[in-house]
């Protein structure tokens, strides 16, 4: 199974948005239409790379638009770039999300208390490989980190890429820690501080930051599976989620190929780049 992207608009401007294919060429939504696994029997799954490591720039699935292409988050009519707190720059993994997943903000996880925050469940991937922007890949679980997000639950699940030359090697949280010590705790206090530039107080996580190991995350992603299949068949409601999808059948979201690339082809046509703001390379200092 390979995918493929469009990319329509210019790129670091609010038209710019990253559309998805099939091996057919056909026009598809990561959220809906990407499988959840690569390899039911053991637990690989796939994730929609969003934000490629080292880079800024807080491109999302657009879960509210027709085929959820990615898109650049906007806040305060402007596009969201992660602030470098230092010593970090930029995102410090692959970050991205499990496709046909949802943590539903109607439910209450009964570990953490708080209920999710309505969008697929995130990954970090800790390979070698810097990926690209919008790439499949297939990964494996190894641990969770219980990010509380503005009272919201918001999984981030540690991941390495399978094509990783060393990923025989890790299996659970515990071979992270052992063979990239310092990687976990750079993990939290990455969530805990990147939105202190924009004047937010630092973000808590349920277990007191202690990460849970890989059973712990397989069983997190495969409820967010269950959460989505009932978005999707209309079981609950999306609340202004957008499902459209063309390979569920069984969906009443399903349209057709012919659907899909008139959703495309009426926005805005590929352009030439904008200047990424030279603000978004400044270094933030504080006081852990």
């Amino acid at each position: 199974m390979s995918f493929s992207t469009e990319e329509r608009g210019a790129p670091n401007t609010r038209d710019h948005r990253v559309y998805f294919k099939n091996s057919s060429g056909e026009f598809i939504s990561p959220f809906h239409d990407i499988p959840a696994y690569a390899n039911e029997a053991e637990n690989i799954f796939h994730a929609v790379v969003e934000v490629p490591r080292w880079t800024n720039a807080k491109m999302e699935i657009a879960t509210r638009d027709p085929l959820n292409p990615l898109r650049q988050d906007v806040k305060n009519g402007n596009l969201r770039y992660v602030a470098n707190v230092f010593p970090h720059k930029g995102y410090i993994w692959n970050y991205g999300a499990i496709p046909q997943t949802w943590e539903d903000p109607n439910h209450r996880d009964e570990d953490t208390g708080c209920c999710g925050d309505n969008d697929p469940i995130d990954i970090c991937d800790i390979g070698d490989k810097v990926c690209s922007r919008g790439e499949i890949i297939k990964v494996k679980a190894l641990g969770t980190l219980a990010l509380i997000d503005e009272g919201e639950t918001d999984w981030k699940v540690i991941v390495i890429n399978t094509e990783d030359p060393e990923a025989s090697d890790f299996n659970n949280i515990d071979d992270v820690r052992r063979l990239k010590p310092g990687y976990l705790e750079a993990t939290v206090d990455w969530f805990k501080r990147y939105k202190v530039p924009d004047g937010k107080p630092e973000n808590q996580f349920a277990f007191n930051g202690e990460f849970k190991d890989r059973d712990f995350a397989i069983k997190t992603i495969k409820s967010t599976h269950e959460f989505w299949k009932a978005l999707v068949s209309k079981a609950t409601d999306a609340g202004g989620l957008n499902c459209m999808n063309t390979s569920l059948s069984g969906s009443p979201f399903c349209c057709s190929a012919w659907e899909a690339k008139a959703v495309v082809e009426s926005t805005a046509a590929v352009g030439a780049e904008d200047a990424i703001p030279t603000s978004v390379y400044k270094w933030f200092y504080y006081e852990k």
